[in-house]
């Protein structure tokens, strides 16, 4: 398995390996004790997927304390442009965000820290989207920003359909109106 480290400290992209003959391939997708030597400490306690279009956007979202979480992310079918913003209070990269693609054929998982707003933009349709959380869902705890702020900076790809989000993610404040998270 590969790390690689991104340009905020804690958010990470993992490469998988792939062991392949003429009967397919395995892969293992996670190992506690693998992914704690990379630096990926979290307990994961509920694995989550959803299936999407073309063009739906998911995010940014994020559980208050004491429901906060990290998560491990990765696409079965299908591809994804996934982002996770910095929201932690204080922190020198707030409101910065890093992406990565993540597709069934390249494997990459995407690490996202406790004190990131996370979400993702689907690229083909009948995506499944799988995350693992290290805390339980909490809908009380459940916070969102617009996906689109431009004090964000983020620059969504452009895939020809028009997007589609869910009433909830519509209406949520940009960057501004949150309350960053403290952990």
């Amino acid at each position: 398995m590969k790390v690689l480290e991104t340009e905020i400290e804690g958010v990470r992209i993992v490469e998988p390996d792939r062991f392949g003959d003429a009967r397919g391939w395995f892969c293992e997708q996670y190992n506690k004790a693998r992914y704690a030597e990379a630096g990926i400490t979290a307990d994961f306690v509920q694995d989550n997927e959803s299936f999407s279009a073309k063009g739906v956007v998911r995010g940014l979202h994020w559980q208050a304390a004491p429901h906060t979480q990290a998560k491990l992310v990765r696409v079965i079918r299908g591809a994804v442009w996934d982002v996770a913003v910095d929201i932690r209070k204080g922190s020198p990269t707030f409101g910065r965000h890093v992406s990565v693609t993540l597709t069934a054929e390249n494997r990459r998982q995407f690490f996202v820290p406790r004190g990131f707003a996370h979400g993702f933009i689907v690229l083909e349709d009948d995506t499944l989207f799988s995350y693992k959380c290290d805390n339980l869902y909490c809908p009380a705890a459940d916070r969102g920003m617009r996906f689109d702020d431009p004090a964000l900076g983020i620059e969504w790809p452009r895939i020809g359909v028009e997007l589609r989000l869910s009433d909830k993610d519509m209406r949520h404040p940009g960057l501004a109106g949150i309350e960053p998270w403290e952990g």
